[in-house]
C-alpha cells in the first residue's frame, strides 16, 4: 500500500511542531492574542477609570495579585488590557513595514538601474539611524501618540522589509522559470506578483514575526519617553515610566508591565525561530 506524500505545507507545519522553541513560542503568542481579545469581557474593573484611593500602592496580594498603581488601579488589569494596545502597535506597525517596504525591494530588485540605486540610497540612509532614535525623531515632529508612533514604528521598519525584498529578488529573477515567464509573454506585474513574490515569501514571514517583537519594544520605548501613548492609557511602556518614581517603595508597579514586555517580545522571537526551521527549503528531516 502507498504513502500519499505529503504536501509541503504539511511538511512545513511538521516540521514546526518538531520545533521546541516554536511551539513555545505560539504557546504565549497565543495566550496573548487571547488575553487581548478577552479583555473587555472578562476584566472585571475598568483600566482607566476604575481607582480607589485608599487602595493605592498595595502589593500584590490575593485581591489584587499584581498590586494597584499610585492611584489604586489595578495592576493585573492595566497589563492585561495593555496587550491589546502592544499587539496592535505590533500588528498594525509590521504591516504598514511589510507593505511598503516589500513593495520597494521587489521594484529596486526586478528593474534594477536607476530606480535600484536611488531605493538603496534611501534604505542606506534609513538604517544610518538606531531605529528608535528614528522613531523618536519623526514622532518628535509629527507629533505625540499612539496612532504617530504606530506610523512611526513602522517607518523605520521599512527598510528591513525593502532589503530582504531586494535580496530576494536578485536571486530569483535570472532564473529558469522567470525566463520562461518572461518568454511566454508575461507582464512584469505578473511576472513579480505570481512568480517572484510567492517564491521569496518565507523569509519575509519569518521577518514579520521577529519584527513584531522589535516594534513592542520600540513603541514601549516611545511610550515611556512620553511620545507614544499617553496616560492614563494602560501602555506597558507608560506603566514603566509612572511606576518608576515608585520603583524603591513600590517595584511592582514597573515590574510586572516590564515582565509582560519580556514574554511577549520572547514568545514572538521563539515563533519566528520555529518558522525559520519549518519554511526552510533545506531542512528535510
Amino acid at each position: 500500500m502507498t504513502v500519499a506524500a505529503r504536501t509541503p505545507t504539511q511538511q512545513a507545519l511538521k516540521r514546526f511542531w518538531r520545533s521546541s522553541p516554536g511551539r513555545a513560542g505560539l504557546f504565549i503568542v497565543t495566550a496573548f492574542i487571547l488575553l487581548a481579545i478577552l479583555a473587555p469581557l472578562l476584566a472585571p474593573y475598568n483600566p482607566t477609570k476604575d481607582r480607589n484611593l485608599r487602595a493605592r500602592l498595595k502589593p500584590p496580594s490575593i485581591e489584587h495579585v499584581m498590586g494597584t498603581d499610585e492611584l489604586g488601579r489595578d495592576i493585573f488589569i492595566r497589563v492585561w488590557h495593555g496587550a491589546r494596545i502592544s499587539l496592535r502597535v505590533g500588528v498594525f506597525a509590521v504591516g504598514l513595514a511589510l507593505v511598503v517596504g516589500t513593495l520597494l525591494g521587489l521594484v529596486a530588485g526586478y528593474f534594477g538601474g536607476w530606480l535600484d540605486m536611488v531605493i538603496s540610497w534611501l534604505i542606506d540612509i534609513m538604517l544610518a539611524f538606531p531605529s528608535i532614535l528614528l522613531a523618536i525623531a519623526i514622532v518628535a515632529v509629527v507629533g505625540p501618540g499612539i496612532t504617530n508612533a504606530m506610523i512611526a514604528v513602522g517607518i523605520v521598519q521599512i527598510p528591513v522589509f525593502a532589503r530582504l525584498a531586494r535580496s530576494n529578488v536578485l536571486s530569483l529573477k535570472e532564473q529558469e522559470f522567470i525566463a520562461s515567464a518572461r518568454a511566454l509573454g508575461a507582464t512584469n506585474a505578473r511576472i513579480i506578483l505570481r512568480h517572484v513574490l510567492p517564491n521569496g515569501l518565507s523569509p519575509i514571514i519569518v521577518q514579520a514575526t521577529l519584527s513584531i517583537a522589535t516594534a513592542i519594544l520600540d513603541a514601549a520605548g516611545l511610550g515611556f519617553l512620553g511620545l507614544g501613548a499617553q496616560p492614563p492609557a494602560p501602555e506597558w511602556g507608560v506603566m514603566i515610566a509612572r511606576g518608576f518614581q515608585y520603583f524603591t517603595t513600590a517595584p511592582w508597579i514597573s515590574l510586572f508591565p516590564g515582565l509582560a514586555i519580556m514574554l511577549a517580545v520572547l514568545g514572538f522571537n521563539l515563533l519566528g525561530d520555529g518558522l525559520r526551521d519549518a519554511l526552510d527549503p533545506r531542512n528535510v528531516r
